[in-house]
């Protein structure tokens, strides 16, 4: 006895394999913010550039007056760059990731946009975008300062790495939390203000106090700017770097946020 294969006995078509759908439609996200973001203002992706740069040169100038010397090495430049483009690197992976599924909420009603297209298409080109400005900032400073600085390759790529990782992160669990309850992002705003002065940005661990030491070591960040200056200074050797501490909070939010998003990203869609 023949089995019942489909209609006039055909098979049913095989569906079509989802990776190279995916594929292209991050890829055409990844192109339309590209063009929205950098391609409506003059000078495009040079603002990229200097957004970064001049906080830096602020930095430098403004503790210069005040410094004679900076923590590490011979310039104040070098320095705030080893600090500051790690944490911008978190910061803005979050706020690109918590924002991702109103960025393309008009795209998602679309079968062939899925809520994980809309959140790898933003992570993949800001983490891109971000590691790029940051090579051609740090690669130009090294060559007109005298940095005193020796690299690491290995401290420099996981710092950056753990940075992206925390801010996708982060941003998983703010979307959730932002599509359940719209206060948050004034919330997030708010407490994350006084997150620059207290992820080592401009300072270095051991010069602080041993209770601020006690308090700020169990910031993910402090871990993870120190780690790229240890990358960048060779003289700098920091004993408080915890790896546990920067890679579990992370990976726990990561998966969580994947999780909830998957069950409740309609929810999340249409609350907003």
């Amino acid at each position: 006895m023949s089995k019942t294969v489909g209609v006039a006995g055909r098979r049913p078509p095989k569906p079509q394999a989802a990776r190279p759908r995916h594929g292209r439609t991050i890829v055409a996200l990844m192109l339309r913010e590209m063009g929205s973001r950098y391609g409506r203002t003059p000078g495009g992706y040079l603002w990229a550039v200097l957004e970064p740069l001049g906080m830096i040169v602020m930095l430098a100038i403004g503790f210069g007056l005040l410094l004679r010397n900076p923590p590490l090495g011979g310039s104040f430049i070098m320095f705030y760059a080893t600090g500051h483009l790690v944490y911008t690197l978190f910061l803005r992976t979050n706020t690109c990731v918590m924002n991702a599924l109103t960025y393309s909420r008009n795209l998602l009603a679309y079968p062939a946009v899925t809520w994980i297209d809309a959140v790898l298409a933003r992570f993949i080109l800001n983490v891109l975008t971000d590691l790029l400005v940051a090579a051609v900032l740090l690669f130009a400073i090294m060559q007109l300062v005298d940095h005193r600085s020796s690299l690491a390759f290995g401290e420099i790529l996981a710092a950056f790495g753990l940075a992206a990782l925390l801010g996708a992160g982060a941003g998983l669990m703010n979307c959730i939390l932002m599509g359940f309850f719209p206060v948050w992002k004034n919330v997030w705003s708010i407490v994350t203000r006084p997150l620059f002065l207290a992820s080592g940005v401009i300072w270095i661990y051991e010069e602080l106090p041993s209770l601020a030491q006690d308090v700020l070591w169990w910031n993910p960040l402090v871990h993870i700017t120190g780690l790229a200056r240890d990358g960048f200074y060779g003289t700098y050797a920091p004993q408080h770097i915890s790896f546990n501490l920067m890679i579990i909070p992370g990976l726990i939010m990561t998966a969580l946020g994947l999780l909830l998003l998957r069950r409740y990203h309609l929810w999340v869609i249409n609350a907003r």
